[in-house]
């Protein structure tokens, strides 16, 4: 039983003074959730990871971005959106996605989401003498960086990079230090029949520049949504490559 799900069942169980959790309870809850579920529909869903419960992970901190965009989407008023739009009883898959990850391990599957922001924190080679002791070559799981002999800094490889930081944390000699620091984004995922992975904008992405493009993507929605219709099955290659090329570097 998925986590969430487990927790509501316990918590019902335990409201209801029972010790122990049979199958009739799991049952119980899970008949009120599907007759109950429209209640509990918010227009949009804000999903984190752990980072802001001390993960040692976090490329870089978002919980500032997710007060920011919580605003934003209550300010947008999904729901009333939704109820004029869908005829039939709302259910959790109408609702709006957004997924914040601090860093790409992505606990929180920011693929899948109609919006995934994942922590980035991208390295920089500085002036400083390098020991070559290969400590940023092992912490790379990617194996984006290289120590060759006609080189006297670390090679790294930005294709292969997915700017997690790492490296920079067990460099001794400060060869390697913080580069750029924001946000990755990533658009149109989901889940479902037709599931796809969502694109990723080129680039990494201030706070500010995270919630205009939020905005644009809300505002996407609002203009091409009817009948319940998925952000990510109407943001197709077109609407990607706009804007891709309206905040691209």
């Amino acid at each position: 039983v998925r986590k969430r799900v487990r927790n509501r069942v316990e918590k019902e169980a335990a409201e209801n003074g029972k010790k122990t959790v049979s199958l009739a309870d799991v049952q119980a809850t899970q008949k009120r959730f599907i007759t109950g579920m429209a209640s509990e529909i918010r227009g949009y869903r804000i999903d984190t990871c752990f980072g802001p419960n001390g993960c040692p992970n976090r490329a870089c901190a978002g919980d500032r971005l997710l007060e920011r965009i919580e605003a934003l989407m209550n300010e947008a008023d999904l729901l009333s959106f939704l109820k004029q739009h869908v005829k039939s009883d709302l259910k959790f898959h109408h609702e709006f996605k957004i997924t914040l990850a601090d860093c790409p391990n992505a606990c929180s599957q920011p693929q899948i989401k109609d919006i995934g922001i994942i922590g980035a924190c991208a390295p920089g080679v500085t002036g400083e003498p390098c020991s070559r002791c290969e400590a940023c070559v092992e912490v790379c799981k990617e194996d984006a960086i290289n120590l060759v002999p006609e080189n006297d800094v670390p090679e790294i490889d930005m294709r292969r990079c997915l700017a997690c930081g790492q490296c920079i944390g067990v460099c001794p000699t400060g060869t390697l230090a913080e580069g750029e620091r924001g946000f990755r984004v990533q658009l149109g995922g989901k889940l479902g029949r037709h599931p796809q992975l969502g694109k990723e904008l080129p680039g990494i992405f201030s706070e500010d520049e995270v919630l205009r493009i939020v905005t644009d993507c809300v505002a996407f929605y609002k203009e091409n949504s009817t009948h319940g219709r998925r952000f990510a099955e109407l943001f197709d290659d077109d609407a990607f490559k706009k804007i891709a090329e309206r905040y691209g570097r």
